[in-house]
């Protein structure tokens, strides 16, 4: 466990020295922002920790406890603004920490779907964010208004890609998508990462032998998903079980997403808010395994990381 100083040290250092090599200079139209964009990155990156139950209470936190370290802290309302416009600077911190854990040299890659509410599904009326989030179905919320999101893993629980849509669509065109752009990216969606080296492995929900000859000959996406319960060439016990491993730790990344980087608790008015909130949480998820690896701690031991 570290003190909470010697963790956003490290994060400050790590994402400036990220900032001043790889990103151009900002061009700024006005008045010079308050926070540099290293400050403001930091700031949402760590904002997104568990030792904070939502924005209010990290904004909190910082004016009592960060002063000394961010001595320019605008308003609440200034700061969310500022970490809204460098939603494409996180991306890239996240896309930074894939290659520095050379994250993608791995034999396989897990895709899987889940979830994110974002508003009551019984409420009425249009929400905040009208013909961008629906009305969808998961296993694990039931019917859910929200969005849909695709996340590529490691064997080691690094997050290499990710991506979102409504939540009534389906994991096959989600996955259409994500195999598109990461055979033909595009510099607004480049939170989806690279192509996997190896193939990818995903559940039943991906099934269907004509999508996947359609992801490998037009994206080079090869697919290894389990046959359907009446198929006439069902797979070998060993190899269910294999498949279940792989499972459990999409399935964990999931829930340190959940819990410990407030996923399930999102509540956007703004759609831009949203996605700069979502890659804050994937690159310090990311951040964390690499800390805990410098530390030779359990790459996924999240809890008693930091001493809140």
């Amino acid at each position: 466990m570290v003190d909470v100083d010697t963790f956003l040290t490290t994060l400050y250092v790590m994402v400036d020295d990220f900032c001043q090599a790889s990103l151009l200079p900002e061009l700024h139209p006005g008045p010079q922002a308050t926070l540099s964009r290293s400050e403001v990155v930091t700031l949402a990156l760590f904002g997104q920790g568990q030792g904070f139950g939502s924005e209010r209470g990290f904004y909190r936190y910082a004016k009592r406890h960060l002063r000394a370290a961010f001595p320019q802290l605008p308003t609440r309302e200034q700061c969310n603004r500022q970490m809204r416009q460098q939603h494409e600077a996180l991306v890239a911190f996240l896309r930074h920490l894939v290659a520095l854990l050379a994250a993608q040299r791995c034999p396989y890659e897990a895709l899987d779907s889940s979830g994110i509410p974002t508003r009551d599904a019984k409420r009425r009326g249009a929400g905040w964010l009208p013909g961008l989030a629906d009305i969808g179905w998961s296993n694990r919320l039931g019917w859910y208004e929200g969005f849909h999101l695709l996340l590529a893993v490691n064997p080691l629980g690094v997050i290499t890609g990710f991506g979102f849509g409504p939540a009534s669509t389906k994991d096959q065109p989600l996955a259409k998508t994500f195999f598109a752009l990461r055979r033909y990216p595009h510099s607004g969606l480049a939170s989806v990462g690279a192509p996997a080296y190896g193939p990818y492995v995903v559940d039943k929900g991906f099934e269907g032998h004509a999508n996947q000859q359609t992801w490998w000959r037009a994206y080079g996406a090869q697919v290894i998903c389990p046959p359907k319960r009446n198929s006439r060439a069902p797979w070998p016990k060993r190899l269910r079980r294999w498949l279940a491993g792989v499972r459990q730790m999409v399935e964990t990344v999931y829930e340190k997403l959940w819990h410990t980087f407030r996923l399930d608790r999102e509540r956007p008015h703004d759609l831009s808010g949203f996605q700069a909130r979502v890659a804050a949480k994937m690159a310090l998820h990311n951040f964390c395994i690499w800390f805990n690896g410098q530390l030779g701690r359990p790459l996924l031991a999240f809890t008693d990381l930091v001493d809140w």
